[in-house]
């Protein structure tokens, strides 16, 4: 009698990936993994200890793609702002995942590509090395609360979204001028938040980096 078939690391990442398409890593379990690749649990053990590190996995291999081909070109603000858009684009692809990444992080090659990358474009900055790491921390989470931001919206249904705007037309446009009076005033130019996604992003960025290179003494 044949034996069951053994999977590599690869393959069962790629299958995890497949599966997180269409669910949340609330849902997401080594045992559903293990059913759609028809196998057992215990085989998928033998090559991550656990959910949260085959999660942290996952992500990582986005992070690897959005690195793929990248060379460091421009001044320090256009390098970071360089790999904070490859993140963005990399996770929009795959939106579900970057809850994930916002949530478990990531210590695999691809979250080291992206650290290498900030931490020695912060350096070019001028700024002095003591000041980086608290740089870096607050750029990141900056990025990634962006990321995980969008990527929400991102993942409603056509039908959601509608319902949303309709919403959120109701809630803007219908405010009582009397108990809401600026939101009555703006209510024609405030914008839904799926609007101007990536111009909100870059804008947001610029701003922080802008904040980093006031700094700079």
């Amino acid at each position: 009698m044949a034996g069951r078939r053994r999977w590599s690391t690869e393959e069962i990442l790629d299958a995890a990936a497949e599966l997180l398409r269409t669910s949340d890593a609330e849902s997401f379990s080594v045992r559903k993994l293990a059913a759609a690749l028809g196998t057992d649990s215990s085989s998928l053990y033998r090559h991550f200890r656990n959910k949260t590190e085959l999660l942290r996995a996952v992500a990582d291999r986005i992070l690897l793609a959005a690195m793929d081909g990248y060379r460091p070109e421009g001044d320090w603000k256009q390098r970071i702002t360089a790999v904070a858009l490859r993140v963005r684009e990399a996770f929009g692809r795959q939106p579900q995942l970057a809850a994930i990444w916002g949530r478990y992080a990531s210590g695999g090659t691809g979250s080291r590509l992206v650290m290498e990358e900030v931490l020695q474009a912060l350096r070019a900055s001028g700024l002095p090395d003591e000041e980086i790491p608290a740089r870096y921390h607050r750029l990141v989470i900056l990025i990634a609360a962006l990321i995980a931001s969008e990527a929400g919206i991102s993942t409603i249904t056509p039908e959601e979204y509608e319902q949303g705007m309709e919403q959120f037309r109701v809630a803007v446009l219908g405010a009582d001028p009397e108990r809401f009076p600026a939101l009555a005033h703006f209510a024609r130019d405030v914008r839904p938040l799926g609007a101007d996604r990536r111009a909100a992003f870059e804008e947001i960025l610029a701003t922080q980096l802008t904040q980093v290179e006031a700094g700079i003494r």
